[in-house]
């Protein structure tokens, strides 16, 4: 049948059907081959007389050729395209290859089919492409997925925490996130055995299998890896290591010690995947991933994957570190200097309470200061310095020695604010920083106020209710602009004054003016001493803050001294006017 068709052909359809690189083949009824032109018998690997007479499966065995659609064919007469995959006699590399196919039915004369007449084209790079295109797309809707999940905040065991349990979640049935001791720490140094400690930052597994996987150890222990392990080797050369199925000799010497096989057994643990933690060229740590139980070995799309996770959270993570390193040395240095201000003469009872805003936000520059003059007065002081970090904190310490020599050559608080803003702006150029200054005679029960940019204090009645003092703001310290109104405050003996930064009563997205009211329209404890009404004052405060809170209160050490209680008035003058507080 065939080689009559063939021969009816003319000779330069022939040529065409021997020449071109589409594979092409007559079948029988029977599916059994009857024609193959050069470019198929290449891609099967045999002579094209060796297809005679023969079937696809008793041929190709290895190969899914879809007999059901041929049938399909030859039953309708409608042409069909199908794909086909598996491996022929060629030879080739690829564990599986790919084939497209167009099949048409054959009549005779009689109208009956007489067979088909198949076109095939090989579509393994093609579908490589699309393979690697859909990997592709996947890894990017993951690290979009991550980007929500893992680095939500700057504390390093949190982030640790959150790519472990998104691994567990989409790529592993258990996974360990390890990071390298800082240099400078006794962890770092060489161990006698020659194996390099770890510091197991998080553990995150399946919910069936966590209380197994935790006797691996857990997070803040740390792990001694000996030499040659998986994870020395993976930190040695950089790039991710995957061990699927591994004989007890060959997961002794990949574990972090022989003495781990049977635990591993134990718990089902045959595959491991391990990707270094890798931020701007320096190798930070590694992740761990671990398929346990039926779950299938770890292939390189998984690989791929892990390494990319792990590459964007590495980023997070050393940003994360250097953070911590910056708040631990900017709240150091601001503790320091919180923790020795000067002493106010003895007729005055001042405490002073700070608290850090929470782990997300950088080291503020809050301070306060008191300044004990000759004259008998005591000068209080607080302020913020703008912004975060080191360099706030250090600018916060020049503000308050600026501030305790200013203090002895300044007799009023606004000639000492503008004296403050003249050293600030013209001789250092510090950050600007809003400033409140208190000019204290408590026997006179006179305080003498001037405002840079800060918000106005309040005074605490015995009753606990808190009031607004009225004190026009000025410009921050730092700008130049100068001009500060100053203020007259008289309050009774048994008033205390309460001096506050923005970190305990501001909140986002809330004006002013309704956090103020806030803050007056609480009740602090009767009767209480500056101490305990800072204590109650940061009890009531958001914990952790936004920002961070200073505070300074300030009383008459003896409201009474040797005479007996009667009702005072309160008053403020401002600018010669007498006025009641808000």
């Amino acid at each position: 049948m065939a080689e009559d068709l063939w021969s009816a052909l003319p000779r330069p359809l022939r040529q065409v059907l021997d020449g071109t690189a589409a594979g092409i083949a007559v079948l029988d009824t029977g599916l059994r081959y009857r024609y193959v032109n050069p470019a198929l018998a290449g891609m099967n690997g045999l002579p094209a007389e060796h297809h005679l007479g023969r079937t696809i499966a008793e041929l190709l065995p290895d190969i899914d050729a879809r007999e059901d659609v041929l049938r399909a064919v030859l039953a309708d007469g409608r042409a069909r395209e199908v794909t086909s995959s598996g491996r022929t006699r060629a030879a080739s590399p690829l564990p599986r290859r790919y084939w497209h196919g167009a099949y048409h039915r054959i009549d005779g004369a009689d109208g009956r089919p007489v067979g088909l007449v198949g076109i095939v084209l090989e579509v393994t790079a093609s579908r490589r492409q699309q393979h690697e295109l859909e990997q592709a797309r996947s890894r990017l809707a993951l690290l979009d997925t991550a980007a929500t999940r893992v680095g939500t905040t700057l504390d390093v065991d949190t982030t640790c925490g959150e790519l472990a349990a998104f691994l567990v979640e989409h790529l592993a049935d258990a996974a360990t996130v390890e990071l390298l001791p800082h240099p400078d720490s006794s962890h770092a140094r060489p161990r006698p055995d020659g194996s390099r400690r770890l510091r197991r930052a998080a553990l995150a597994a399946a919910p069936e299998l966590l209380d197994q996987v935790r006797r691996l150890g857990a997070p803040g222990e740390h792990i001694d890896y000996q030499p040659g392990s998986t994870t020395r080797r993976c930190l040695e050369a950089g790039r991710p290591i995957i061990e699927n199925l591994l004989s007890d000799e060959e997961l002794a010497r990949s574990a972090p010690n022989a003495a781990r096989v049977a635990l591993y057994r134990e718990i089902g643990i045959h595959s491991g995947l391990v990707v270094p933690l890798t931020a701007r060229g320096h190798r930070i740590g590694t992740v761990t991933l671990m398929r346990i139980g039926a779950s299938p070995g770890f292939g390189p799309d998984d690989a791929v994957a892990a390494q990319d996770l792990a590459g964007r959270a590495a980023i997070t993570l050393d940003n994360a570190r250097r953070y911590s390193r910056e708040h631990d040395v900017a709240a150091r240095l601001q503790r320091a200097m919180l923790a020795e201000p000067g002493s106010p003469h003895p007729d005055l009872d001042v405490a002073f309470r700070y608290r850090p805003a929470g782990t997300g936000a950088l080291i503020g520059g809050d301070w306060y200061e008191t300044v004990a003059l000759p004259d008998g007065r005591t000068v209080l002081a607080i302020g913020d310095v703008m912004g975060h970090g080191i360099e706030a904190a250090a600018h916060m310490s020049h503000y308050q020695a600026m501030l305790r020599a200013m203090a002895l050559l300044e007799p009023t608080a606004d000639r000492l604010l503008t004296r403050l803003d003249h050293l600030a702006c013209e001789v250092h150029d510090y950050r600007p920083s809003t400033c409140l200054v208190v000019y204290a005679e408590p026997a006179r029960g006179r305080y003498a106020l001037a405002s840079a940019g800060h918000l106005p204090p309040a005074v605490v009645r015995p009753t606990g209710e808190l009031a607004l003092l009225p004190v026009e703001p000025g410009p921050p310290l730092g700008t130049g602009l100068n001009g500060y109104a100053p203020s007259t405050v008289v309050l009774p003996p048994d008033h205390t004054l309460l001096l506050y930064t923005d970190g305990l009563v501001e909140r986002r997205d809330e004006d002013i003016d309704r956090s103020l009211a806030r803050l007056t329209a609480r009740r602090l404890p009767a009767g209480a001493g500056p101490a305990g009404l800072l204590d109650a004052v940061l009890a009531g405060a958001p914990d952790p803050a936004e920002d961070d809170i200073a505070l300074l209160a300030a009383a008459p050490a003896d409201p009474y001294p040797g005479r007996s209680r009667h009702r005072e008035v309160l008053t403020v003058l401002t600018g010669g006017r007498r006025t009641g507080p808000r």
